[in-house]
């Protein structure tokens, strides 16, 4: 059976049509697209109109590829929303999680409800960007005050594609505004916020019919009027562990893209306070699974290189950056990757160069050893970050699932394998899409349901999709070092 997939990352979309039986999963990308967002007076925003547009091409070149289209499924990044108003028009163009706007509020928020009973209720990693943050930038402006309804990313386009209006749990909980024992809309928390319960809509699980097509977007695509939307897990990470090709329960993994989403997946949250200063995150999975994991700065470090690189003129193509970095010194100059320095869109090797200065080290030279840098710190907050997770669940790792994007990079996976001293299993790459897609053929029941449901899927993948199985082969002592030496600079703060 055929399934679209719209899957929006932050940097690029794509549509990706997906046919699944009882003994294959192909994906076809039909079209792909930049996501480039749009610096205004009013700050940093979303060209989401760009995006649905987009997303509708797509839907209009899966519908042409000749086999029908059974569904359509939407996953996007979390934490950003659209607001609209009592005649459902979008109030203005939704902010990017990057913006500026949050720098001072979250510490104010946190002053009005303690880190503590915040975490309590939400289980949430602290983030300046959380959504609860955002909400509490926007409280005095003219667009909250005429705000009723609030739609994260994937909500609001499945909302322009179907008319429906409903919250996808997975995304749901990454507000801050989401209780995660009881997986509701944390309602005593929100009276404490100013926040009207009914800005909220109804929440939706994983796998949930959530409307059929529009007449004007079924015109548009040339898709069937009755095509149903999928509620899929909407964001982006819980689509990407939906399909990590797991066939035991003691593994770990690590969703690396933009950033990298490391951790554990677990039947209930951990709200200790251990948890809480540790930053982890207890957000929702599929069927009710609990992503216990903290988020690392990932491939955003080396793309912002990337970028700032070939805007001079000297850019690279990244095999021949990786093949500098794999001949580059070992452990040289190490960096911090979730100091806050490194945030936001600018400069980046600069502020690597300033990290080295800051904390006694020679700062890398070459592009080579910049990505080095990156790659060996990338590798040195996974292990520490699969540690505590371990440790702060009560939980055995005999091995790591790193899928996305950063499973390509045949260097990062090795530097894993050699940091944590764990089998790293790389792929699928495309992940999410691959979660996206299962989600809704298990929907439509053309993969297993059930208890087992899954298992299945992700049997499906690992019996599937192409994978790499890196073990760790380097100086274990080096790496000890490295990571005792990093531990000793207390310079960076988790964000």
């Amino acid at each position: 059976m055929p399934f679209a997939a719209i899957d929006l990352g932050a940097t690029s979309g794509r549509v990706i049509l997906g046919r699944v039986g009882p003994d294959h999963l192909v994906l076809d990308e039909v079209h792909r697209f930049a996501n480039t967002p749009v610096r205004l007076p009013t700050g940093l925003h979303w060209d989401v109109l760009a995006l649905f547009r987009e997303s509708l091409d797509g839907l209009r070149l899966a519908a042409r590829a000749g086999d029908g289209v059974t569904s359509v499924g939407i996953d996007s990044w979390a934490v950003d929303y659209g607001l609209l108003d009592a005649d459902g028009a979008l109030l203005g163009i939704p902010h990017h999680y990057r913006d500026s706007r949050t720098e001072h509020v979250a510490d104010r928020v946190r002053d009005d409800i303690g880190p503590q009973e915040l975490y309590g209720v939400t289980g949430l990693q602290h983030l300046p960007f959380n959504t609860v943050f955002q909400l509490a930038a926007a409280r005095d402006g003219a667009q909250f005050a005429a705000a009723r309804t609030l739609l994260m990313i994937p909500d609001l386009l499945t909302h322009w594609l179907t008319g429906a209006i409903g919250a996808e749990e997975t995304n749901a909980s990454t507000t801050g505004l989401f209780d995660a024992r009881t997986a509701t809309w944390a309602e005593e928390l929100l009276g404490r916020l100013g926040i009207e319960r009914g800005l909220l809509p109804p929440l939706r699980r994983p796998g949930t019919h959530a409307g059929t097509l529009l007449p004007h977007v079924a015109a548009y695509t040339g898709l069937p009027a009755d095509t149903t939307v999928v509620t899929v897990a909407s964001h982006d990470t819980a689509s990407a562990v939906a399909a990590v090709p797991a066939t035991g329960p003691h593994f770990a993994y690590i969703s690396c893209g933009t950033w990298s989403l490391a951790g554990l997946e677990l039947d209930a949250p951990v709200l200790t306070e251990a948890s809480r200063l540790a930053n982890f995150t207890n957000e929702r999975g599929i069927d009710g699974t609990i992503r216990y994991l903290r988020n690392i700065m990932g491939m955003w470090l080396l793309e912002e290189c990337r970028r700032t690189w070939e805007q001079r003129g000297e850019g690279l193509p990244l095999r021949e950056l990786l093949a500098a970095a794999a001949a580059a010194e070992p452990f040289a100059a190490l960096i911090d990757p979730d100091d806050p320095v490194f945030l936001t869109p600018g400069d980046m090797p600069a502020r690597i160069r300033a990290f080295c200065h800051r904390t006694g080290q020679r700062p890398p030279e070459t592009h080579g050893a910049v990505v080095r840098c990156i790659l060996e710190s990338l590798a040195l907050a996974h292990r520490r970050t699969l540690r505590e997770a371990a440790e702060l669940a009560g939980r055995d790792i005999h091995r790591v699932h790193l899928v996305g994007g950063g499973s390509r990079n045949e260097l990062l996976c090795r530097f894993t394998a050699d940091a944590t001293g764990l089998p790293v299993v790389a792929g699928p790459t495309e992940a999410t899409a691959l979660g996206n897609i299962l989600v809704q053929a298990r929907a439509h029941g053309a993969v297993g349901d059930g208890p087992d449901g899954l298992a299945a899927m992700r049997a499906l993948v690992a019996a599937t999709q192409p994978l790499r199985t890196y073990e760790p082969a380097g100086d274990g002592r080096a790496w000890d070092a490295a990571a005792a030496r990093l531990a000793e600079f207390g310079t960076a703060r988790r964000l």
